[in-house]
């Protein structure tokens, strides 16, 4: 899983935390390995997960990513919103909220909207790392152009092939190296048997088809890393991807493995 960040007294040892051979969770906190800066006008369903309290003023709090998919409705990765993380149960965390509108991290733009009802889904599994979404409830509206689409079962976005983007303000090394500006790296979506390969099941969890969608590059290169756990990976206009977790960032044969989205969407349908 790709490996959150720790709280703001432990910045200078997050790198050593994080060996280049450990399994690791896309971390709160970093940007995307093989990437460029993008406007947050162009992506403004991209928002940073914010909590002062927990992970300082240095990046305005931020530890993970989320996605718009309605006005008051963030999408995010559950193992973000773990108490180890958050240092206490979602619903009692302090100083929760979404920063929206904002693609610096240290600029007064945009808006930062406390969170109101935090859910996650009951059934992820921290072992396999399935089912890794969560849903945060906004007190505030953001506008309808925030939103994104989420893609339904089925839809052609999710083939092998596809070119596909995911955002986030995590590592864009692998090696610690944080920016505060959102960037963005081009992959594309891969078959499944490449993650079943690289993940048969083992520490670093187990692919499942059915709840993950596998994305990168063949060679490696590009590829979501520490600190962009719970952004968006979109296709076509729609979301199909969160990031949720990997071995390294953009080796050769360890693909990044995304929530996939028409099954959250699924499950979030039945339970709510």
């Amino acid at each position: 899983m790709r490996r959150p960040l720790v709280p703001a007294l432990a910045l200078a040892a997050a790198a050593a935390l994080i060996s280049p051979t450990s399994p690791a969770r896309a971390a709160v906190g970093g940007v995307v390995v093989g990437s460029y800066p993008v406007q947050i006008s162009e992506s403004p369903w991209v928002v940073a997960l914010s909590s002062r309290d927990r992970f300082g003023g240095t990046r305005a709090g931020q530890f993970c990513g989320g996605v718009v998919i309605g006005p008051t409705t963030v999408l995010t990765a559950a193992h973000c919103l773990g108490s180890d993380v958050l240092g206490a149960p979602p619903r009692q965390a302090r100083d929760l909220k979404v920063i929206a509108d904002r693609g610096d991290l240290l600029s007064a733009d945009g808006t930062e909207i406390p969170v109101g009802d935090v859910w996650v889904n009951p059934r992820y599994d921290s072992f396999t790392n399935a089912g890794d979404f969560g849903v945060l409830t906004l007190t505030e509206p953001l506008p309808a152009a925030s939103v994104i689409p989420m893609a339904p079962a089925g839809d052609p976005a999710y083939a092998a092939g596809t070119a596909a983007r995911v955002y986030g303000w995590g590592d864009t090394t692998g090696g610690g190296d944080y920016a505060r500006s959102l960037r963005a790296a081009d992959v594309h979506v891969l078959p499944d048997s490449s993650c079943e390969r690289a993940y048969p099941g083992s520490a670093a969890g187990t692919y499942d088809a059915g709840s993950m969608v596998c994305a990168g590059e063949p060679g490696g290169g590009r590829d979501a890393c520490q600190g962009d756990s719970g952004g968006p990976l979109v296709a076509q206009g729609r979301l199909i991807g969160l990031v949720s977790w990997g071995s390294g960032c953009g080796r050769p044969g360890s693909p990044g493995v995304y929530t996939r989205v028409s099954e959250a969407a699924r499950a979030l349908a039945v339970a709510h």
